[in-house]
């Protein structure tokens, strides 16, 4: 009988190599802690750096083949005042602004409020995630509102994501 979950952790694992091996660009992975009161005072959010991982589509993946759902992504930029143009954009402003203090470079990307996928059988059955088995066949959801037979089946998913790491287009 075979093992769904060791042939997904099989693939994770040979992608991992491949990545490694040809030195694809990496980004890193943070936890995001909002801002707290304590004592009168507000201490500002912050990112803390949890390491680095390659972004694969809708999955993350660690060097010791963790996989994620990729939750949000922000890029580091100096701190700058309020302008209050909008919600959305002064909250993009404020993660940017905690990816700053966490110590990620100028210009980094960073990825934070990812899930870590775990790799058990009856879960994997009734994921709604982005990494799901049907019967015996590891899947990829593109999204989470795509219906599970749009999904495509993870060797060729993470064949196609690594090639395109691995062997960026032009310009990219």
């Amino acid at each position: 009988m075979n093992d769904p979950v060791a042939g997904i952790r099989e693939m994770l694992s040979r992608a991992v190599v491949v990545l490694d091996h040809a030195g694809a660009r990496d980004e890193a992975i943070a936890r995001f802690v909002s801002p707290r009161r304590r004592l009168g005072f507000t201490r500002p959010a912050v990112m803390l750096p949890l390491g680095r991982v390659w972004r694969l589509g809708v999955l993350l993946l660690e060097r010791d083949a963790t996989v994620y759902a990729t939750g949000s992504i922000t890029r580091v930029t100096e701190p700058v005042r309020p302008n209050y143009q909008s919600l959305s954009a002064e909250q993009r402003r404020g993660y940017r602004a905690a990816a700053f203090k966490g110590g990620f470079a100028q210009g980094e990307t960073v990825n934070f409020d990812a899930t870590v996928i775990e790799l058990d059988a009856t879960q994997l059955r009734s994921s709604r995630g982005p990494l799901f088995l049907r019967g015996d066949s590891a899947l990829v959801r593109w999204s989470r509102s795509a219906p599970d037979d749009d999904a495509t089946d993870l060797e060729s998913y993470l064949s196609d994501r690594v090639s395109l790491l691995v062997n960026p287009p032009e310009g990219a």
